[in-house]
């Protein structure tokens, strides 16, 4: 540890001390809690990102301080490996460790065993690029953030307000700088514009959609929506709604992505802009979930969410490698959860491969590096599109045989700049979807009638120990509490197109117990149900037992 000064280092340290009685813990979505408690959380991260940047020979990662679709007064970090994508799996406990070392001593001595352990050569240069969202407390966060690149001598790039999105773009977009791979400028102009020249050339010549009403979530989402507007110019028009940055306390409040998924309803500021026939779309509070929906002829609200833009976008992609003569060389294969409506999977099983996997983003988007092209969708609006590189090479090798097929392997070529490889973008994922249905010349009602989701319903169980859940089978089976699943299967046949499966949270001492059937009572009777079971298999307080268990 002799490339940087111990004594800065601790003295830096020092200025940051960890909270006490509070335990931190490094997830698929990183540090996420109380914004006021995270100072010295975001020192260590800084010291941690400069660390796997060295152990990386140099290359920059990226540091993101959101909370995503939480509420204001929470924030959160996580760390961007080299190729924009999530930080690997294996130094997340690092990070828990460095985070809940008590002292300045103890922070120093884990230190010292991770450069060890992971065998860092400490004198390499270490380049670390990082963003905040709108949240009040980022901007001291930022400081502490800057403290520990400081402390670690690491060169750091400060990207200023963005999305987390553009965050992961311009890691990758820096590493492959003046390379064959490049990824685009590495700037946020370098990402509008690869969005906006490819979204262009995919709908010319067709028919303009109606305009586009766009929920920001009160978030940093509105920025990126008005620099995108215009690289669009005129091939898309974006109306603009819940864009207010400074009123303290409005970012997500009854708003945004996971709101609608969560109340299934119209975020109530759009009741009256909203009119029967039209399609919108809600954003998250750092733009990288998306949901849609729209209002029948009636004006009743119907949601679109993850399931149904990853049926409407894997078809569509299937149909055009299809068209353009390469399906005997590209596979496109869709990854879903146990959460994806059991509608959406019967609809996908008849036209791809589809793999489920446990709920997670790290999950989805490994498993879908493995198909030639690999579409993932979490129901919550979180996914993209991965191309291989074997496949885009095949893309560009490729020589058409007819005008048809120049046309097609023309449009795929322009998907694979569309959309943000590295992690679900709202933003490109929602010029995906326009994209779609100008070609598709869909409504919002054609494209919600490829297939009818299923009735369901999430129901958590408050326990004492969520560790006493295990799963198998991509968490859709219970292997303990022994017994258990027998009966969740006995209760499972009583009910027509039932499903259920329960599954411990990976951060709360919650389980969470999802049902499905084929009528609405009978999706809600079996989800009570089995959450009855598992409340009493958990040895729940009687006189606490929730009166809708049954």
């Amino acid at each position: 540890m002799s490339t940087f000064s111990m004594e800065s280092l601790r003295t830096l340290s020092n200025a940051h001390p960890k909270p006490p009685h509070i335990r931190f813990s490094y997830g698929t979505a990183g540090f996420r809690t109380l914004g006021s408690t995270l100072d010295s959380v975001l020192f260590r991260v800084g010291v941690l990102a400069g660390i796997r940047s060295k152990k990386l020979d140099g290359q920059t990662v990226g540091v993101m301080i959101t909370a995503s679709h939480n509420p204001e007064e929470d924030n959160g970090v996580k760390i961007v490996d080299s190729r924009g994508e999530m930080l690997e799996s294996s130094w997340e406990a690092h990070a828990t460790t460095l985070s809940n070392a008590p002292s300045t001593e103890n922070f120093i001595e884990a230190l010292d065993t991770l450069i060890r352990t992971t065998k860092t050569d400490v004198s390499k240069p270490a380049r670390v690029v990082y963003a905040r969202d709108t949240r009040p407390s980022g901007v001291a966060l930022v400081s502490a953030l800057e403290d520990g690149l400081s402390a670690i001598g690491a060169e750091g790039r400060n990207a200023g307000v963005t999305t987390t999105p553009i965050l992961h773009y311009l890691v990758k977009a820096i590493n492959t700088k003046n390379t064959p791979d490049s990824y685009g400028d590495d700037s946020e102009e370098g990402y509008f514009h690869k969005l906006g020249i490819s979204f262009r050339s995919l709908v010319a010549e067709r028919k303009a959609l109606e305009p586009l009403l766009i929920d920001c979530a009160n978030g940093v989402g509105t920025l990126a929506a008005i620099t995108l507007r215009d690289h669009l110019e005129d091939s898309l028009s974006l109306v603009l709604e819940n864009t207010d940055m400074s009123t303290h306390g409005t970012l997500n409040y009854l708003c945004g992505a996971d709101f609608v998924k969560t109340m299934q309803k119209l975020p109530p500021s759009l009741a009256n802009r909203m009119k029967p026939g039209q399609r919108a779309c809600s954003l998250d509070g750092d733009a990288d979930r998306l949901m849609y929906y729209y209002l029948d002829e009636r004006g009743t609200f119907h949601m679109l969410d993850g399931d149904k833009i990853a049926a409407l976008v894997a078809a569509f992609i299937v149909d055009l490698v299809r068209s353009a003569g390469l399906e005997t060389e590209i596979k496109v294969g869709i990854v879903q959860t146990a959460y994806a409506n059991g509608a959406s999977t019967k609809y996908l099983s008849g036209r791809l491969p589809v793999k489920c996997v446990a709920t997670g983003v790290k999950h989805l988007h490994h498993a879908a590096e493995h198909f030639d092209i690999g579409v993932y969708f979490e129901a919550n609006g979180h996914g993209t599109v991965l191309f291989s590189p074997s496949t885009q090479q095949k893309m560009t090798k490729h020589q058409p045989s007819t005008p048809a097929q120049s046309t097609a392997l023309k449009h795929l070529v322009n998907l694979t700049q569309l959309i943000n490889q590295t992690v679900g973008d709202a933003l490109s994922d929602m010029l995906l979807v326009e994209a779609v249905l100008s070609h598709r010349s869909y409504s919002g009602e054609e494209w919600d009638s490829l297939y009818v989701d299923l009735p369901n319903r999430l129901v958590k169980v408050v326990v004492a120990d969520r560790h006493a859940f295990r799963t198998e089978n991509a968490e859709r089976r219970l292997v303990s509490p022994p017994g258990l699943q027998g009966k969740i299967d006995e209760l499972v046949r009583r009910y027509e197109g039932g499903r259920s499966f329960v599954r411990p949270s990976g951060t709360e001492d919650v389980v969470r117990v999802y049902a499905e059937a084929v009528v609405r009572s009978q999706a809600d009777e079996l989800a009570f149900r089995v959450a009855g079971l598992v409340y009493d298999e958990a040895r729940g307080d009687p006189a606490r037992r929730p009166k809708e268990f049954l």
